[in-house]
Parts: structure tokens; C-alpha cells; sequence
């Protein structure tokens, strides 16, 4: 039946070319815009995940650049540790060579002393952006933000990297230590604290060595074992070494007596008093006397022995002497770390000159500590900035892949689609005709 108010060939040939329309619509879109997913309507869950993934690329962009802000900042603190420690390094030289006879130590004073201005110097200047992580100017750790992390839930929490600051100041408050004037009662009551089978301690002001009564010697290839009885605040121990080849600025040897001391505080115990006189007779050792004498200190628990040589050696005999008193005050420093006892050296007499030794020892390794903890914190910044990165191209290429079109498909399907359009028009045109196929039953 063919009908003049409805044409159905014409309505199924409308649909078929809207249709085809509404896809060729939809794939310019694609063309122009790269994107399968560009709205919610094109497919609402693709689109939720890119969006938040897309938040997440955000997120890590603005970590990688605190991670290299942050990086930065401890690359200037590991570098002044590293200067710091060089300048040490000098010190170090100046002090051993005030361990020699026949210098002028004064001369090397004002050397140590440039030196630990300019110490002040790199350590005021090691700031980036205003934060300096070496003055000591704060305890507090710095925390960088390394990471955004979420759990399955959709919940984020934000991670960190904590850098701990490391005080290199000269100025930090030192108390340098003061040597007990209490005497004991009596030699017995000063060897509860110091002792040796050689050798009586004394218990006052008295000499140890030349002219005191409790002189004692170590002969070639032999020990003298020193024990540490007891220990209390500010007890104060004193051992004297005498006849000791020290070396001659220009080559030789000069006789010459050293005198090391410890005053303890409320933490030490036998043991910690026993290594420190102990490193501080193996430093002068190493730095004074020739190593061919091998001459030694060693430690073991709250012992003490002092080695004069071996059997190949032909030593003169060494004399020692101890000491105890009380009342003494203990070094102190007014903040973890710092190298203000830098301001107390002073190596114009043989106890300065001593003492410096063991000093600076515990500074440089201070300093080398410091540089070695940045050093560790600047490679995980670094890991996590490297790591950072590498996520943020792994997201974006996620993303890319949910939502960027397939142009090579796109294209082959634009041409479809058009010749479609064109194939539906015609067939409209023709459907469009066929009423007018009915006039002719009419004529």
C-alpha cells in the first residue's frame, strides 16, 4: 500500500542519516579534540579514574619540585660539612705539629685560631633559601614531602623524607674542663680511683714525675697496666709520662714529659675514663714520636696499658707517674654536637698542646659524621626524585591510555562515516521521491 501522508522508506532513511551524523559528529570530536573520553558522557567511569589520576600527576609534579628544592638545601649543608672537615684536616696538622720540641707554638696558635674563623665563616654562609642546617641556630629535623600515598580506599596521606640538622657551630658555649683541687686523704684513697702495680698515685698537688716520691718507670718491651677503680663527678685522673722521645722540628728526637688528664661526669663510668686516656696517649703517640719506637696504649674494659716498645726496639726506660683529685669539673657543650671547643685550643704549652690532640680528633670525626648523614639523605632524595618522576610518566601514560583516541581509527572511520552520510542522503533523496510516484496513477 503506498500512502502519500506516510512514508515510511523516508522515515527509516531520516534515522539512518542522523544516525550516521550523530557518529560522524562524534568522531570529529575524537579527531579534534585526541581524546576518546574527553566529558563525563563519553564514559563516566574511564573519566573518574583519569580525573583523579590526573590530580595524582599534579600532586607528584609539585613533590618532584620540593624534592629538589629540598635536595638542593642539603647538597649546600653536606658541602660545608665536607669544607668543615678539610678545614679540620689543617687544624689537625697545626696542633701535631705543636707537638714537636723546638716550635714556635705561638706562631701555630694564630694559624689554628684564622683557621677557626674561617671554619665560622663556611658554617654562617651554609644556607639555601634562607635554611641552614649546620649553624645550630635549631634541634629540629626538616621534613620534605617524598610522596602522595593512596590506599585502595581513595584515602591519601601525604610521606616525608626527615633530614636531621647537624650543628658544625664554633660558637656553640663550650666548658672547657677544670682538674679537681679537692686532695684526697691519702696515696691508698687516691689509688681506689687510679692505680698500677709500678707506680703510687698521688693524692695532692705533689709531682708525679721529677723529684716525686712514687716515680716509676716502663723498660723497653715491657707494659705498665693501669686500672680505673672508681668513678665518680668530677673525679679528676692524671697520668704522667716522662723521658718520652718526642720529634724535633727539622729531624730528632728531645726528651720531653707529657701530662694527660680526664675529669668525669655524673654518665662515666671506669671504662669511658680508661678509653679516653687512652686515646689521648695514642695520639700523642702517633702524632710526636716516631712510629719505629712503637709505643702504644691500649684499652680493655677499666685497663689501661702503656707499651714501651718489643723485643726489636732498644727504648730508653719510660717514667710515669698518676694522679688523682676531686672536685674537678668536667667539659661540657650547651647543645648537641658542635665544634666550639675549637675556642678552648690552645697549644702554646705542652698540657694545651696535649689535650688539643684528642680534640680534634672528636671533631673531625663530628664533622665527617655530618657530612656522611647528609650524603645519605641527599641520595634518598635523590632516589625518591629519580623515583618520583619515573611515576609521574608512568601515570600520564596510564591516563593516555583510557582516554586518548586511537587516531589512526578515528581517521578510517571519518572516511566510513562520511561515505555513509553520503549513501544515507541519497537514499533519503530517494525515499523523499517516491510519493510522486503516485501522480501517475492519476493521469
Amino acid at each position: 500500500m503506498s500512502s502519500i501522508l506516510t512514508n515510511n522508506s523516508a522515515m527509516v532513511a531520516l534515522q539512518t542519516l542522523q544516525s550516521v551524523n550523530s557518529s560522524l559528529a562524534r568522531t570529529q570530536d575524537v579527531i579534534s579534540t585526541g581524546k576518546e573520553v574527553a566529558t563525563a558522557k563519553d564514559n563516566a567511569a574511564v573519566f573518574a579514574i583519569s580525573k583523579v589520576m590526573e590530580s595524582d600527576v599534579s600532586g607528584f609534579r609539585a613533590i618532584s619540585d620540593s624534592l629538589s628544592l629540598g635536595e638542593s638545601t642539603v647538597a649546600v649543608g653536606r658541602q660545608a660539612a665536607e669544607t668543615v672537615t678539610d678545614l679540620l684536616t689543617k687544624v689537625k696538622g697545626q696542633i701535631v705539629a705543636a707537638q714537636e720540641q723546638n716550635v714556635d707554638r705561638s706562631k701555630i696558635q694564630i694559624d689554628i685560631d684564622e683557621l677557626t674563623k674561617q671554619i665560622g665563616s663556611v658554617v654562617g654562609a651554609a644556607q639555601f633559601n634562607g635554611l641552614n642546617l649546620v649553624d645550630g641556630s635549631s634541634t629540629d629535623a626538616i621534613n620534605i614531602l617524598a610522596s602522595l600515598d593512596r590506599d585502595a580506599s581513595g584515602n591519601v596521606s601525604a610521606s616525608q623524607i626527615e633530614v636531621a640538622r647537624q650543628n658544625l657551630s664554633v660558637t656553640t658555649p663550650v666548658t672547657a674542663q677544670a682538674f679537681g683541687t679537692t686532695d684526697l686523704a691519702d696515696a691508698a684513697a687516691a689509688s681506689a680511683l687510679i692505680d698500677s702495680a709500678g707506680s703510687t698515685t698521688v693524692f695532692n698537688d705533689t709531682a708525679t714525675i721529677d723529684g716525686g716520691t712514687s716515680n716509676a718507670s716502663i723498660a723497653n718491651n715491657t707494659s705498665e697496666v693501669i686500672t680505673i677503680g672508681q668513678v665518680a663527678a668530677g673525679d679528676s685522673f692524671q697520668i704522667d709520662l716522662g723521658n718520652v722521645p718526642v720529634n724535633v722540628a727539622g729531624g730528632g728526637t728531645a726528651t720531653g714529659q707529657r701530662t694527660f688528664q680526664f675529669v668525669a661526669s655524673a654518665t662515666d663510668g671506669t671504662a669511658d675514663v680508661a678509653s679516653n686516656l687512652a686515646n689521648q696517649i695514642n695520639t700523642f703517640f702517633e702524632a710526636a714520636t716516631d712510629s719505629s719506637l712503637k709505643l702504644s696504649a691500649t684499652v680493655s674494659n677499666n685497663q689501661i696499658t702503656i707499651t714501651n716498645g718489643d723485643a726489636g726496639t732498644s727504648n730508653a726506660n719510660l717514667d710515669i707517674g698518676l694522679r688523682a683529685q676531686t672536685g674537678g669539673t668536667p667539659g661540657s657543650s650547651a647543645a648537641s654536637g658542635g665544634l666550639g671547643a675549637l675556642q678552648n685550643v690552645d697549644v702554646t704549652t705542652d698540657a694545651g698542646a696535649t689535650g688539643a690532640l684528642n680534640t680534634i680528633e672528636s671533631l673531625i670525626q663530628k664533622s665527617v659524621d655530618a657530612a656522611a648523614a647528609f650524603g645519605s639523605a641527599e641520595g634518598r632524595i635523590a632516589t625518591q626524585s629519580e623515583f618520583v618522576g619515573k611515576l609521574t610518566d608512568s601515570l600520564t601514560s596510564g591516563i593516555g591510555s583510557l582516554v586518548d583516541a586511537d587516531l589512526e581509527e578515528a581517521s578510517a572511520r571519518l572516511q566510513a562515516l562520511q561515505v555513509q552520510q553520503q549513501l544515507a542522503t541519497q537514499s533519503l533523496s530517494i525515499a523523499n521521491q517516491a510519493p510522486q510516484a503516485i501522480l501517475s496513477l492519476f493521469r
